[in-house]
């Protein structure tokens, strides 16, 4: 393999997870080169900067190797033209193999970047509604499937001190090969997206409203799987569930949950003892702020002393602030996927601090979340009067929920009356208009 000594199988025999329904299955992993598909793409366009190449360092050049699978592999090939990269590192993988790093930065530099959009998850999440199986499927070697344009192969070249090597596959570190990889699946798999199918970059999922159902929509996944070959991943992938993981989430008949992992992951975290720290705490926290009420708020300490960089210091206001986000994830609430043939109705709220706002839908058992949403207020926010705060939370929900609201029937409650008269205010300054 081009990227790692993994010795996990794909799909095949009785490792294979895959339904015995299904008899035409994904092909295997092999040293084979990928298929060449009518839109892959070239991974840069723009010329070599003649960077100079940095050897590798003695004690990894034999790990380099058997990581980028050299020298029998079809996936790299001896270079003909000058190298303009070098290896980086080569990361241990929790499987025991390891995987190549290439520093690409002074390439991806002078790379004209694509336009093409990667989706957020949670927006592909909202096409789960009425879904009550799923399936998961992981693309062994993501990039590694796709063909670099054979007049680019030679941007992608790496120097170990037997030789050096060039890419036929896109590596991983390129800047424009997730969007390529996106585009790429959205290509193949374009007949089912938005129907039973969501594409993020290497995970396919399968969503189906009945189990027979989902038995056809597999087998029009492993259709085009097959006739595109895409190699699968056997030990990543879930078949005919009714609650699995996806992106970090735990999609189910009932909606959408965080992980208990990453519950577990949160709860284990020790206080932060410098900004790096405290930045990756906020990072991982951030990537679940849709499920926390007044993220902004409650995490407004900690953001503020990002602010100085030159001496870190851990006070009783940070360590509350610490405490107070990892009760807000003990035990988060299910979201529910919207239904746009439902009312909706917004709760807003404002502090001297932040703004938040509430997105619930009667689905026959009382309101239940869709989404939190909260934001700090930003310089001259913070000397608003309270009620043009309290309307400030409002425009920032309907900004931020456009995609729901728009065209629906909607209700806003808040907990500030004046509002109600703004109408009939003899004039309005130039912010409420």
């Amino acid at each position: 393999m081009g990227f790692s000594a993994s010795s996990s199988s794909g799909f095949s025999g009785t490792d294979s997870k895959i339904p015995r329904d299904f008899p035409e299955r994904p092909p295997r992993w092999t040293s084979a080169e990928p298929t060449r598909r009518p839109w892959h793409r070239a991974g840069t366009r723009c010329p070599t900067d003649g960077t100079a190449t940095i050897s590798a360092q003695p004690t990894g050049t034999g790990r380099i190797v058997a990581a980028a699978g050299l020298p029998p592999d079809k996936r790299i090939y001896p270079a003909q033209h000058v190298p303009i990269c070098r290896p980086d590192n080569v990361h241990n993988e929790k499987n025991g193999g390891f995987r190549m790093c290439i520093d690409y930065r002074a390439l991806n530099k002078i790379t004209i970047k694509s336009r093409y959009l990667i989706p957020r998850a949670d927006e592909l999440l909202d096409q789960l509604r009425g879904a009550k199986f799923f399936s998961k499927i992981d693309l062994r070697g993501g990039y590694h499937q796709i063909r670099v344009a054979t007049e680019d192969c030679h941007k992608t070249a790496f120097r170990t001190r037997y030789c050096s090597y060039e890419y036929l596959v896109m590596p991983f570190g390129l800047t424009n090969m997730p969007s390529t990889f996106e585009m790429t699946m959205n290509g193949i798999f374009w007949e089912l997206l938005d129907k039973c199918v969501i594409i993020y970059l290497g995970d396919i999922l399968i969503y189906s409203p009945s189990r027979e159902q989902h038995l056809q929509d597999l087998d029009a996944v492993f259709t085009l799987l097959h006739k595109n070959r895409l190699i699968t991943k056997g030990s990543k992938c879930d078949f005919l569930k009714q609650e699995l993981e996806f992106l970090g989430k735990v999609v189910s008949t009932e909606g959408v949950k965080i992980d208990p992992k990453k519950i577990k992951t949160i709860q284990e975290w020790k206080p932060p003892t410098n900004i790096k720290e405290l930045q990756s705490f906020l990072g991982f926290v951030n990537y679940v702020r849709r499920f926390i009420l007044n993220m902004a708020g409650l995490s407004a300490p900690l953001t503020d002393r990002l602010k100085d960089h030159d001496c870190f210091w851990w006070g009783e206001k940070h360590q509350a602030a610490f405490d107070q986000l990892k009760i807000a994830l003990t035990s988060p609430p299910v979201l529910r996927i919207s239904n746009p043939d439902r009312p909706y109705e917004v709760i807003t709220d404002a502090s001297d601090i932040a703004i938040g706002a509430v997105l619930l839908q009667d689905f026959g058992d009382g309101l239940q979340p869709v989404a939190y949403e909260s934001r700090k207020l930003q310089g001259a926010e913070k000397n608003y009067m309270v009620h043009d705060k309290e309307m400030l939370a409002i425009v920032h929900a309907f900004k931020t929920w456009r995609c729901y609201l728009t065209g629906a029937d909607v209700t806003v409650r808040t907990d500030h009356k004046s509002l109600q008269y703004m109408r009939a205010q003899p004039s309005l300054n130039p912010r409420q208009i």
